[in-house]
């Protein structure tokens, strides 16, 4: 069966506006008002199956959007290892060269931590997966199967993330090296649409109303 996927990263954090690395932390009311206020201009399908990152801001994210999500350690942020919860100002003076590598080669990582590269891997297995909707439940799946708008031939997947992996998913439908990721900006509330048929996966324009 053919799959629509609709990749939504999570609404704006505090860290993310004090220039932090990300370290879990959750939505604060500005991000929520924002995310609910998406709610009116991002064209979900009805009946669709929604699956989250752990990370608190993902699933309040979802819960804002009015989706009721399921968790998923594949969707989970870029591992920052010890950066995470850093200033990036700080990381630039403590450690200027491991910084400019990281942002500009997929093989890089922080210490400890995880590579652009890396998480390209990660997402594709997750794309790849015989069932990547394999853990709804069955009230979710027929719920899907019945909606008025949803097409006979395809399934449809919502997915609240992080910005990397819907870069790192643009990166892996197109069969694109890795290198291109700094050419990639995704900004919170941003929606990729792929669709996986036999011909494999493509980038779609999202449906914005």
């Amino acid at each position: 069966m053919d799959t629509r996927l609709l990749l939504i990263s999570h609404a704006a954090t505090s860290a993310q506006r004090a220039g932090r690395f990300s370290a879990d932390e959750p939505l604060d009311a500005r991000g929520r008002a924002e995310a609910e206020a998406a709610r009116t201009r991002l064209a979900l399908p009805t009946g669709a199956t929604v699956f989250s990152s752990p990370a608190a801001c993902a699933r309040e994210t979802a819960a804002a959007l009015g989706l009721a999500a399921m968790s998923v350690d594949a969707l989970a942020d870029m591992n920052y290892g010890d950066w995470g919860g850093k200033r990036l100002a700080d990381i630039a003076a403590q450690a200027p060269r491991e910084l400019a590598a990281w942002t500009r080669e997929p093989d890089a990582a922080p210490p400890g931590g995880e590579s652009f590269g890396q998480l390209v891997q990660r997402v594709g297995a997750w794309l790849e997966a015989p069932e990547p909707n394999e853990a709804a439940s069955n009230a979710a799946q027929e719920a899907h199967e019945t909606a008025s708008n949803a097409s006979a031939h395809a399934r449809a997947i919502v997915a609240i993330t992080h910005a990397p992996l819907l870069r790192a998913a643009i990166v892996y439908a197109l069969g694109a090296s890795p290198a291109v990721f700094p050419r990639i900006e995704i900004a919170p509330l941003s929606m990729v649409e792929l669709r996986r048929s036999r011909r494999g996966w493509a980038w779609w324009p999202a449906a914005i109303v």
